[in-house]
């Protein structure tokens, strides 16, 4: 069962906690640190990251929580999809070459549930230097705006990465990002959009 958004944030403050402390918040700190004014609210938020497996409370201590086996796992497998962030590379005119210590984390495009991947076939988003062969990462959703690029199923059968953009009248224009194809044009009932496009992974060998 997932978390909730506040769910969630606590069990972020505790964690974060932990390792700045050595040793877990309390009840106080908790309600402090997610700007709670009710002990009996941190309390609930406990229980029910207890019965996830995110928590576990220890007996006999002031301050017996300790993090679960299912928030380890999560933060396990987050880890392995860090990799380094070095700095910023000219691809315009040269820049000076400062070393930085950060982490991308591809969990923030590829740990939700509502996240899927797509091998792109064709050229028709080709000017949005998106490629014949790029892997494209795509979030679940039907709420998009204008401008946005979307998968959109096109009368039930043919499914598309374009550009969507609201007509007067009520038409439905999906643009490619190719000078030599055309837009294709439909009514609402002729369209369902299946997601909105997060990244462009493409790999060189």
């Amino acid at each position: 069962m997932a978390l909730t958004k506040r769910q969630k944030q606590a069990i972020d403050f505790i964690a974060g906690f932990v390792e700045e402390n050595g040793y877990s918040p309390s009840y106080e700190e908790i309600a402090q640190g997610l700007k709670l004014a009710s002990l009996a609210t941190v309390h609930k938020h406990i229980l029910a990251l207890e019965a996830k497996n995110y928590l576990k409370r220890g007996f006999n201590r002031s301050r017996s929580l300790d993090l679960g086996p299912k928030y380890v796992q999560e933060h396990r497998r987050q880890r392995e999809m860090e990799v380094p962030l070095l700095g910023r590379i000219a691809a315009g005119r040269p820049v000076e070459a400062v070393e930085q210590r950060a982490t991308l984390s591809f969990a923030d495009f590829a740990g939700h549930r509502d996240t899927y991947a797509l091998e792109v076939r064709g050229d028709s988003m080709i000017e949005d230097h998106i490629c014949d062969g790029d892997m494209i990462l795509v979030e679940r959703t039907t709420d998009v705006r204008d401008g946005e690029i979307v998968v959109a199923l096109v009368s039930g059968a043919e499914t598309t990465l374009k550009r969507i953009y609201r007509e007067p009248g009520g038409r439905i224009r999906l643009q490619p990002a190719n000078a030599s194809l055309q837009p294709i044009y439909v009514q609402p009932s002729e369209v369902q959009i299946q997601g909105r496009l997060l990244a462009v992974l493409r790999k060189y060998r």
